[in-house]
């Protein structure tokens, strides 16, 4: 599951929507809604986003989140370090070698860790 999807997904539970009727309002197949809250699907489309901030009816800070999520949410990621450091190799494929290894809490401690790093929050 993507961040996107998980927020989704817990968007629709919130407001007791079925993937069905959703899907059928914002212009998808429920197929599709499933595969995109369950990562099986590419980061939705910015007139995708769009539709389904208007169905939520989500507000300025929400929406912005959720347009976030879906930049974060590309399930096959591929970096392509030529170029970059021996470093930047090494830490791209250790990731793609072991991140399925690693906890959730560890997950969240190197992002944060990166994104400190990056001066971000």
């Amino acid at each position: 599951m993507t961040p996107f999807g998980e927020r989704l997904r817990s968007l629709r539970h919130e407001r007791g929507v079925s993937q069905k009727d959703m899907a059928a309002a914002i212009g998808v197949s429920a197929a599709y809604l499933s595969a995109l809250e369950h990562g099986r699907r590419g980061a939705p489309t910015w007139t995708l986003i769009q539709k389904i901030i208007g169905y939520f009816n989500v507000i300025w800070d929400e929406a912005e989140e959720l347009a976030r999520l879906a930049e974060a949410s590309h399930p096959r990621v591929r970096l392509d370090t030529s170029g970059l450091t021996p470093a930047a190799t090494e830490l791209a494929n250790l990731l793609a070698e072991n991140i399925e290894k690693l906890r959730e809490e560890d997950l969240h401690s190197i992002t944060a860790s990166i994104r400190a790093a990056l001066g971000r929050r």
